[in-house]
């Protein structure tokens, strides 16, 4: 499993613990949906920027989401 694909399951597992679906993270982020979806698939190689969007979207810091 390569970072990509850890990174998207992270994004997945705390999506869930917050209650959020897909669409709700996008709307919160500022992204679209299929990218939301591509990242928690592991298909997307995300910025910094993003990640910090996908943070602030998740009420969480960044460096929690790479654990």
């Amino acid at each position: 499993m390569d970072i990509k694909e850890k990174f998207g399951q992270r994004i997945r597992l705390v999506r869930k613990e917050k209650g959020l679906s897909q669409e709700e993270l996008a709307e919160k982020s500022g992204l679209n949906r299929p990218y939301i979806s591509a990242i928690e698939q592991g298909k997307r190689n995300v910025s910094l920027e993003v990640m910090e969007k996908l943070a602030v979207a998740l009420e969480t810091e960044i460096n929690l989401l790479l654990l």
